[in-house]
């Protein structure tokens, strides 16, 4: 006698999503955009540079204007630092010059708050840039390089606090600029966010001393001046290893 089969059992349909209520639907890519964004480093680069140009463009055609900058200061109070950072944070971004807003940081808040407001946006800048450059950049650059250029990321990888120092230095480029460039090499992030804070120090100091003085003229503070100097021994220091180093290559 034989045993009737076990009937099967009726295949049941995962329950569908509760649908979402109007106006929070999700935004996304579709499957096939999203794969295509994350495989094709081109894209990514294509999207890098065409926002590299974007700010720049608008940095051309609609400059910022601080002078709006000083009756919102007043506004915020005590808040106003905390304001400041985020502020000049941003304005590094778009690829505002790094100068221009220590000096009106100078002017707002006196050279060493203007110094120290700036420093801490110039840290947080760097940290976005060089987030966005690696995420966009990197990529397509370790795909892509030969040769020399090969060699110089190889160089960006293998780079010190002092390298750092000495590309910041260097006037190849506003702030925001290298850092979205470094992003896109493969420095490691903590030499380069101590070089990037460290090199910036002696301008910090001197440029919202100026922004200061011109403010309250006769009342500049020499003290917070002084670490400007740095900036000019650091500069002697890299131009004599480079034409030491030079020499010894021409020698060989």
């Amino acid at each position: 006698m034989t045993e009737s089969p076990e009937p099967r059992r009726a295949l049941t349909a995962p329950p569908a999503r509760p649908a979402l209520p109007p106006g929070r639907r999700r935004l996304a890519l579709p499957p096939g955009a999203r794969r295509r964004w994350h495989r094709h480093p081109v894209l990514r680069f294509a999207a890098l540079v065409t926002l590299l140009a974007g700010f720049g463009l608008l940095l051309l055609l609609a400059p910022p204007d601080l002078r709006a900058i000083p009756d919102a200061v007043d506004r915020l109070g005590p808040f106003a630092p905390v304001a400041a950072v985020g502020v000049g944070a941003a304005l590094l971004i778009v690829l505002v010059p790094r100068t221009l807003i220590t000096v009106a940081w100078g002017a707002l808040f006196g050279p060493l708050g203007g110094a120290g407001y700036t420093l801490a946006a110039a840290f947080l800048a760097a940290l976005l840039g060089f987030a966005v450059g690696r995420w966009l950049g990197r990529d397509f650059v370790a795909e892509r390089v030969r040769g020399r250029l090969a060699r110089l990321d190889g160089w960006f990888t293998r780079q010190s606090i002092f390298g750092v120092i000495t590309v910041r230095l260097l006037p190849i480029g506003g702030f925001g600029l290298v850092s979205y460039g470094y992003g896109t090499t493969g420095a490691r992030l903590l030499p380069y966010l101590a070089g990037s804070v460290i090199a910036s120090i002696p301008s910090a100091f001197g440029y919202a001393a100026i922004g200061s003085a011109v403010v309250s003229p006769g009342s500049i503070n020499w003290f917070a001046v002084a670490p400007a100097s740095f900036g000019l021994f650091a500069t002697a220091i890299i131009i004599w290893r480079w034409r030491r180093s030079t020499t010894g290559s021409a020698s060989r």
